[in-house]
């Protein structure tokens, strides 16, 4: 088994064993959906026109709660301390992390996003941009708060910080993601533009991302 499939086997376990506050995600991403049209009013066509910006905002915030956790179970028990002395780069261990975050906190938010797009009228021909858009651009949510998670393994409660420290790194995502399904929505524009560097943020993340996670681990751990 190489270094790559037994971390991880290891993450798919952990994160069966422990849900990965996939619940607790699930659950705050239908609080905010449900609260913020309470304040806009019973304008269905408004509500429509923004829904695109609420869900994005939905799946970043809640997909930032268990940010907090990708490193500091592990800190916490020793674990992370060894795989530092072990024979696998800091670097692949933080983007298997990354990998597995993906996969067990952003991709079943994505899977409940259609579901929370018939609450808000979001027109029929959005859905599958909507879901791509996600799809492409929540490896950078993972990717970024895993450098975020990083940071503040060492604080108490640190996740009042790790949200100061990461949001404004998701603007990016979060304004190429929307304007590409504006581009679908209201034009004029194409989807194509904002689409390609809402991908190529994506990747850049994914390069870069484990580096700087790396890097803020051995500054943590001395």
């Amino acid at each position: 088994m190489t270094a790559t499939a037994a971390l991880l086997r290891r993450e798919v376990l952990l994160a069966f064993a422990s849900g990965s506050g996939l619940g607790t995600a699930l659950g705050f991403l239908l609080i905010v959906v449900s609260i913020l049209p309470l304040g806009l009013g019973p304008d269905m066509n408004l509500l429509g026109r923004i829904a695109p910006g609420i869900l994005w905002i939905g799946l970043l915030l809640s997909a930032l709660l268990s940010a907090d956790r990708l490193f500091y179970d592990d800190a916490r028990d020793g674990t992370l301390e060894l795989l530092t002395l072990g024979p696998y780069p800091l670097a692949l261990v933080a983007l298997v992390k990354i990998l597995a975050h993906w996969a067990f906190a952003a991709l079943p938010l994505i899977a409940a996003i259609p579901l929370l797009g018939l609450m808000l009228n979001l027109e029929a021909n959005a859905y599958g941009p909507l879901v791509a858009t996600m799809l492409v651009g929540s490896p950078a949510i993972s990717s970024i708060g895993a450098i975020g998670g990083a940071l503040t393994i060492g604080v108490s409660r640190g996740g009042l910080l790790l949200s100061l420290i990461v949001l404004p790194f998701y603007i990016p995502t979060l304004v190429f993601g929307v304007s590409a399904l504006d581009a679908v929505l209201v034009g004029p524009g194409d989807f194509g533009p904002p689409f390609a560097i809402l991908a190529a943020i994506s990747l850049a993340s994914l390069v870069l991302g484990p580096l700087a996670a790396a890097a803020a681990l051995k500054l943590q751990l001395g």
